[in-house]
């Protein structure tokens, strides 16, 4: 592919621009960890939701669900559709009692929660495990995607491409902290949806129209269901997914209860509405507003390039180890015109140094303020720990950039990461409802979901062949049990620690009725009613918008005008309900 000057001009001003923010809150930023971390706890709903969906709109995100729809069709996003089950309790139910914690970072919560060595231990552990490893193998799959498209648009080789991208990021994201991050991250979710629908709407053109594409590929291939007569497919994509996946595996941006830059967000918003308002805007966003662009793409790739060997032969100069399903998408951008070329481009860059930022600043965050300064420095003052905080996202990057080489595929990826966090998701959710939860569940959970993963890792390494699904259900089972029976087995948390987490965050339902008892604060402000049928109004809303312009798309008019008129249903009970949740005096600034 070629770029034209008009092309290089709108890429380069685009990234002339994310540097010139990053410099505008270079200084506030240095004020200290608060403000490098958590912008002051200041930020409005609207600003911190849109920071989330373009931290998930990645370079490899796309290129994922090319992967995923070329192999076993629409249907087949289901292995992350499923998340926004999770995601809508996030918004219900969590979102509040995390703002009302006032932690700096998720990991602080273990020391509020639990007592002694044991907190201590899991917080150190899981700051290294998460700051350092796990964010690492995401940054780095990012990156993979940013080397597969720069290899197939320019012949780019895969050192220059995680050199300069490198470099970029590091430039970016030492300057601004999270203020930088998050303004930018508006500006680029405008870029990175525009460049998703002209290619969409290049991709389209090219193959005849939407009816000409639809009429081209088999029904199964477009169903949004998968074909039960699959047994297997439907289960491992569909069943497993929506029964157990979304509750029981810990994935970056779909982690059960929220977690790592999901938390970071929600504790930086002003008050508990606005922590709220934010993760509904996120999952609105992320579910029912991105995929189709994607999922259009992907569906003309399969009518261009119905076999890889259809892109070797359009890419000579690709590299046989970067190719894969997941380069259809860049491979299909070579029918976008000049100046479009340029903004989708750039829009790409946006994509990626909007999730590569957030991970540098989430991930440092991790490794100052819950290793460097709890267990090393405890007395260092904020001058000195925000220079630690850039030397260490410097150093983040450089370990993301060498971890690059040792991956190959958007899909293989994705897997590691959900074996990885398998079986860990339940006991996320419950701590927050049941008392008797401790520091040692989580360490059991830690230790036995990776031990399983590392095995499998290692046995597919030697042959081993074991289908995704029966991995995925082996280790949330095993994972589970380890940590229900280890929590039986240890003391638990301190009585006045409990009583304390109590009145701190104040959580509803019978798991804390005697400690809520001792606390003498009386019942939580939260309604059980009011958030299961949030919760339940969320997942219609969301879902009936996706499946509904999906049926529009396909020329299913019908079908799609009842999915928009639940849709609209909907969002008429979310604006009943809003105001009943938040005059529950539970909307604390």
């Amino acid at each position: 592919m070629q770029l034209t000057a008009l092309d290089w001009s709108i890429f380069i001003g685009s990234l002339i621009f994310c540097v010139l923010v990053a410099a505008i809150y270079t200084r506030r930023a240095s004020k200290g960890t608060a403000e490098f971390f958590a912008s002051g706890r200041a930020m409005p709903w609207w600003l911190l939701g849109t920071s989330m969906v373009a931290t998930t709109f990645s370079t490899d995100t796309p290129n994922l669900v090319t992967n995923l729809v070329r192999e076993n069709g629409v249907a087949n996003n289901w292995v992350w559709w499923a998340f926004l089950v999770g995601g809508m309790l996030t918004v219900f139910f969590y979102a509040r009692l995390w703002r009302r914690s006032g932690v700096l970072t998720d990991l602080e919560f273990y020391e509020i929660r639990y007592a002694g060595k044991s907190a201590a231990a899991v917080r150190g552990f899981r700051a290294i495990y998460l700051g350092l490893f796990f964010n690492c193998v995401i940054m780095a799959s990012v990156t993979l995607a940013a080397v597969k498209i720069g290899n197939i648009m320019f012949g780019w080789s895969r050192p220059t491409i995680v050199l300069w991208c490198s470099a970029l990021a590091i430039l970016l994201s030492v300057l601004s902290g999270l203020w930088g991050v998050v303004v930018t991250d508006l500006v680029q979710f405008i870029m990175a949806m525009t460049g998703a629908i002209a290619a969409a709407y290049y991709s389209v053109k090219q193959v005849g129209g939407l009816s000409s594409l639809v009429g081209q590929l088999d029904a199964r291939t477009l169903s949004l269901l998968p074909d039960f007569g699959n047994w297997e497919l439907a289960f491992s994509i569909f069943i497993l997914p929506l029964a157990i996946q979304w509750w029981s595996v810990w994935y970056p941006g779909a982690e059960p209860g929220g977690g790592s830059y999901i938390a970071q967000r929600m504790l930086a918003a002003r008050d508990e509405r606005h922590a709220m308002g934010a993760t509904l805007w996120f999952n609105v966003a992320h579910y029912a507003l991105r995929p189709w662009p994607w999922i259009l793409v992907a569906l003309c790739s399969l009518i261009v390039y119905p076999t890889l060997g259809d892109i070797q032969k359009a890419f000579p100069h690709v590299s046989a180890n970067l190719l894969g399903h997941d380069i259809a998408y860049p491979a299909m951008l070579k029918f976008l015109p000049a100046g479009f070329l340029g903004i989708m481009v750039a829009s790409l860059a946006a994509a990626y140094f909007s999730t590569i930022e957030t991970h540098l600043n989430w991930g440092a965050s991790y490794l100052v303020h819950d290793f460097y300064r709890r267990f090393i420095r405890p007395g260092a003052g904020e001058r000195h720990l925000v220079l630690v905080s850039r030397i260490v996202t410097a150093l983040l990057m450089v370990v993301a950039g060498v971890f690059v080489f040792f991956l190959e595929t958007a899909k293989g990826s994705f897997d590691l990461m959900l074996s990885i966090g398998a079986g860990t998701g339940l006991i996320y959710l419950l701590r927050w409802f049941w008392w008797r939860i401790n520091a040692w569940s989580e360490i059991a959970a830690m230790i036995s979901s990776f031990a399983v993963a590392v095995g499998l890792f290692v046995a597919r390494r030697r042959g081993l062949q074991i289908p995704e699904h029966i991995t995925l259900a082996a280790s949330v089972a095993f994972t589970t049990l380890v940590w229900v029976t280890v929590t039986f087995l240890t003391r638990p948390t301190p009585r006045e620690t409990l009583i304390r987490f109590y009145r701190l965050t104040r959580p509803f339902g019978p798991g804390w009725k005697t400690i809520r008892e001792a606390a003498g604060v009386g019942p939580s402000p939260d309604s059980l009613p009011n958030c299961l049928l949030g919760w339940l109004l969320g997942c219609a809303l969301v879902y009936s918008a996706l499946f509904g312009t999906g049926c529009l798309l396909y020329g299913k008019t019908v079908q799609g005008l009842v999915g928009l008129a639940v849709f609209a249903a909907s969002a008429a009970g979310l604006a009943w309900l809003l105001p009943k949740i938040f005059s529950r005096r539970d909307a604390g600034k």
